[in-house]
This record gives structure tokens, C-alpha cells and sequence, in this order.
């Protein structure tokens, strides 16, 4: 199986199965001397890691991470990068394989089961084998150090839907976010949210999911004007990650219901000089290129495909069969999603970072107008089409 790297010159190469003896990743292309250690990395795969509510999986895996090459002390006694890659490894200790021993010769609705089978001829049933979602926890733990190399770049991520129920953008507080368990920055209606999937998981069923992931203080011009673009590329990692089936930029779809007037996002001098956006509904890229305004990416994960409700399928010899797949899931594997979108876009980021530094050396980058800024805004998300700032 090929293509298990992304990235050009951040560059990251994952490898194991969900009931493999570990999953990991190789990190190539980071920086030398940059301070890293392993209980950095585990803050943000404690955040994804399974078992954590009844909302989630009960998978009990402690999801701890080694850190296998890369780092050496420096002369200060810290560790830090060497320039070399960086090996990242997670062991599985809470496999339960067992529990897919009926589905073996038959194809999941919903999952790779028959694509994978027709491919490549042989597939692990054993929780979807490579094709789980567990592989994204390799994705976690290489976004933390993306993090530690986009210095003074913030990312975060916040669930906004769960199945047809929304947040109200007039309570956003990102301070909720890691109050609750669905990594919501509504406070209502997290409430409202546990009941409602609380009757989703009782009764064998599964629901999908929107995520919004904001990044501000990325520099302007990163990406590039045409088969490198910074919006391209975020469309193309958030969609790598398991049960993605949209993902949009700024306004994203909404767009098409505006005027030319309305989208356009018109710009003043600011006060302090620097250039003043009224409105984002780019979403913080125009011609591929960062426009210095909070990059915005939305995208909507579909309702699991494990569940307890009987499902008619085919088998290996082609018999008709029905299918109930058994085991420990996700009743809305967007929940967890959420730091998955921050590592993504954080891997994205320090990718083009350091393609933009071997383009445009500091010492001689064309500087024609000062940085811009966004308006007084509280939420970069929370910009409506057609509205405007002041």
C-alpha cells in the first residue's frame, strides 16, 4: 500500500493497524534546536484519546507516546531536535479483535471492506486494520510538534454540529471548548447535545458531525498562487482524515448565495497603519496565498459506520447476508475529530512555513504594504455573509 506520507518539505509518514502491536509516525524535515519532549506531545493526544466519556469509544487505550530518534540534549541539558527524523511511537494495549471475528467474511456498509478487498486482495477486519480511525492518533502526536515549529501561530478547533443541531454563533466562548465533552463553544447547547446523543448511542445508532478549526497570526503570502495552494492543501489533508465528506473555506458554500458586492472582503487603513479587512468570508486565503486574516476550515464527518443495528450486506462468495458490527464505537466520531482538524492544520501550516522561508528569504522579501489586521471581531468564525465589521 503507497501514499502513507504527506507533506513536501514538513513531511510525515504513518504506519500500523488498529489491532497492530503499535501505531507511529515519522516526522522528516523539522527543524533543528527546537525544545520537544514527550509529555508536550501526550497534552494533545489526551484530548483525542478514547474512553474518555460515554460519548466516545470505550476503547481504554492510555495513547503514550515514545519518542524513538530525532532529539538529543543540548548544551543547557534540554531536548531538542536534531534535524533528523523523528520517530513517534504508540502502543496498542487494549485490542479487542475478538469482537470482529463475525465480520471477517462479510463487507461493513459504510466502511472500506469491499474497496480495500478489491484492491488489494486481502483487508484486516480487525477494526478496519489500517483503515481505522485510530491511525489518527499518529496524525496528533506529529501536530504537536508542527505546533512547537509554528511559534506564535494560534490553532483551534471547536465541534459546531452534531447531526441537524447547531451552536448559536452569539454564545461562542472558546473557553467552553474544553469544558464539555464535545468540544463545544456553546455552552447550551453541550447540554442539549448530551441528550440528544445519549438516545443516538442507547439505541445502536451513530450521527454525524461538523468541525470549524480557526487559525490566526499566520503570516500573509504563505501558499502559493497555484498547484500549492494553502486552501488546496487544507481541503486535501482535512479530507484524508477518516469519514471526512466536505470540507469548505471561509464562507465555503455559502458563497455561492452572495453577490460580488456582499463576498468581497473590502479593505480600509487601519489606525495603526497596517491594511484593515472588513469582513473574511475567504476564509483568511485569496489566490492560494494567506491573507494575514484567521484561516477558517469547516468540514463535515459522516455518522459512523459501526453500529449495532442490523445492516444487509453481501459476503465474500457474494451471499446476500445481514450484518451487525459488534465491538466498542464511536456513537459520533466527529467529537474526536476535533483535535485530529488542529493536527492537520498545523502539519499543513509548518509544511508551507518552511516551503515559504526557501522561497522568500527574510533578508530580501518584498515588503510593499505593513501587515494587515482583522477588525474588532470576537469570533473569526463568526462572520455572516454580507455582514461587515467596523
Amino acid at each position: 500500500m503507497s501514499f502513507n506520507t504527506f507533506g513536501h518539505m514538513f513531511r510525515v509518514t504513518t504506519y500500523g493497524e488498529s489491532h497492530g502491536v503499535a501505531i507511529g509516525c515519522v516526522v522528516d524535515g523539522c527543524p533543528p534546536g527546537i525544545p520537544i519532549d514527550a509529555a508536550e506531545i501526550q497534552t494533545f493526544l489526551e484530548r483525542r484519546r478514547p474512553g474518555q466519556s460515554r460519548y466516545t469509544t470505550q476503547r481504554q487505550e492510555p495513547d503514550a507516546v515514545r519518542i524513538l530518534s530525532g532529539v538529543f540534549q543540548d548544551a543547557a541539558g534540554q531536548q531538542v531536535t536534531t534535524g533528523t527524523p523523528i520517530a513517534l511511537q504508540i502502543d496498542n494495549v487494549d485490542q479487542r479483535s475478538k469482537d470482529y471475528g463475525d465480520i471477517a467474511t462479510k463487507f461493513r456498509p459504510g466502511h472500506a471492506d469491499y474497496t480495500y478487498t478489491e484492491k488489494y486482495g486481502i483487508r484486516d477486519y480487525r477494526g478496519g486494520g489500517r483503515s481505522s480511525a485510530r491511525e489518527t492518533a499518529t496524525r496528533v502526536a506529529a501536530g504537536a510538534i508542527a505546533r512547537k515549529v509554528l511559534d506564535g501561530i494560534s490553532i483551534k478547533g471547536a465541534l459546531i454540529q452534531i447531526g441537524p443541531h447547531k451552536i448559536d454563533r452569539a454564545r461562542w466562548d472558546w473557553a467552553s471548548v474544553e469544558t464539555n465533552p464535545f468540544f463545544c463553544p456553546d455552552p447550551v447547547a453541550a447540554a442539549e447535545w448530551a441528550t440528544y446523543l445519549d438516545g443516538i448511542r442507547k439505541s445502536g445508532s451513530s450521527v454525524g458531525a461538523i468541525i470549524e478549526v480557526v487559525a490566526e497570526n499566520v503570516p500573509v503570502g504563505w501558499g502559493a498562487p497555484l498547484y500549492g495552494k494553502l486552501d488546496q492543501d487544507l481541503a486535501s489533508a482535512m479530507m484524508s482524515i477518516n469519514a471526512v465528506k466536505g470540507v469548505e473555506i471561509g464562507d465555503g458554500f455559502a458563497a455561492a448565495e452572495l453577490t460580488g458586492e456582499a463576498n468581497a472582503d473590502e479593505m480600509r487603513m487601519g489606525n495603526d497603519g497596517r491594511p484593515l479587512f472588513l469582513s473574511n468570508h475567504a476564509g483568511g486565503i485569496l489566490g492560494g496565498l494567506a491573507t494575514g486574516q484567521p484561516i477558517v476550515v469547516r468540514f463535515a464527518v459522516k455518522p459512523t459506520s459501526s453500529i449495532l443495528k442490523p445492516r444487509r450486506t453481501i459476503d465474500l462468495q457474494g451471499q446476500e447476508a445481514d450484518i451487525v458490527t459488534k465491538g466498542r464505537h464511536d456513537p459520533c466520531v466527529g467529537i474526536r475529530a476535533v483535535p485530529v482538524g488542529e493536527a492537520m492544520m498545523a502539519l499543513v501550516l509548518a509544511d508551507h512555513m518552511l516551503r515559504h522561508r526557501a522561497q522568500i528569504p527574510a533578508a530580501i522579501a518584498p515588503r510593499t504594504v505593513p501587515q494587515p489586521q482583522l477588525s474588532s471581531l470576537a469570533e473569526p468564525g463568526l462572520i455572516k455573509p454580507g455582514a461587515k465589521t467596523t
